[in-house]
């Protein structure tokens, strides 16, 4: 009788989990995942081809010349016209006066690659500033 109660003496529940399982589990989903992550392509926009787009009439834009060096021009994008030497507040008046005539003539601009950033800023916010509503950066595509 003395060897069962010390049996049971020894014999204690544990309080053990065994995550083994889980960690299979979440291993087979991981490989599932990226398995089928490289399929999944939320940010695809489909756009309007040529042929189905309604055809726009283009306003031609008023376009603000940054150069390099930091000077500032300002240009009404029609053949003839020429850039003339402006200011910040002299492109801001500019494109004012261009909106009241024209509410959807754009203002673009052209910054050398080698401007400051905060030249190009600085227009932005004095245009944003005087309510211009389309304000678009000129690129160059790449070949």
């Amino acid at each position: 009788m003395a060897s069962l109660q010390s049996n049971r003496r020894k014999r204690r529940s544990k309080a053990e989990i065994n995550v083994v399982p889980y960690i299979d589990v979440m291993l087979v989903l991981l490989v599932i995942f990226m398995v089928t992550a490289p399929f999944v392509n939320p940010s695809v926009v489909e756009l309007p081809s040529v042929g189905r787009a309604s055809p726009q009439q283009q306003a031609t834009p008023l376009e603000v010349i940054i150069h390099a060096d930091g000077s500032t021009g300002i240009r009404l994008r029609e053949p003839g016209n020429k850039e003339r030497p402006a200011d910040v507040a002299a492109i801001i008046a500019e494109a004012r006066r261009v909106q009241a005539d024209r509410p959807d003539t754009p203002v673009v601009i052209s910054g050398d690659k080698n401007v400051r950033y905060d030249t190009v800023v600085q227009v932005m916010g004095g245009l944003q500033r005087a309510e211009v509503k389309r304000v678009a950066l000129n690129v160059l595509p790449k070949p």
